[in-house]
């Protein structure tokens, strides 16, 4: 496995993708510290969560967010 391959490697470089086109991936600290994965959300630059909070904040997942980036941001920039 390549380290490119690593949630964190991952998730560097979709934030970087994401700041790119005026978005913020968050994720929510607690839940890590409670032992679970982190869940994330992704908002724009005015705040608003776009996804990543139905059916509950911080529900989508590293693939979910990669999915949600590349279908919602192709041909823009």
């Amino acid at each position: 496995m390549s380290r490119k391959e690593f949630d964190v490697s991952r998730m560097r470089r979709l934030k970087r993708y994401a700041t790119r086109y005026g978005l913020t991936i968050l994720t929510d600290d607690k839940m890590k510290v409670l032992g679970t994965a982190g869940g994330h959300q992704i908002r724009d630059e005015e705040y608003k969560i776009l996804y990543g909070n139905v059916p509950k904040p911080f529900s989508a997942s590293l693939d979910d967010i990669e999915a949600w980036l590349e279908a919602n941001t192709a041909g823009e920039a």
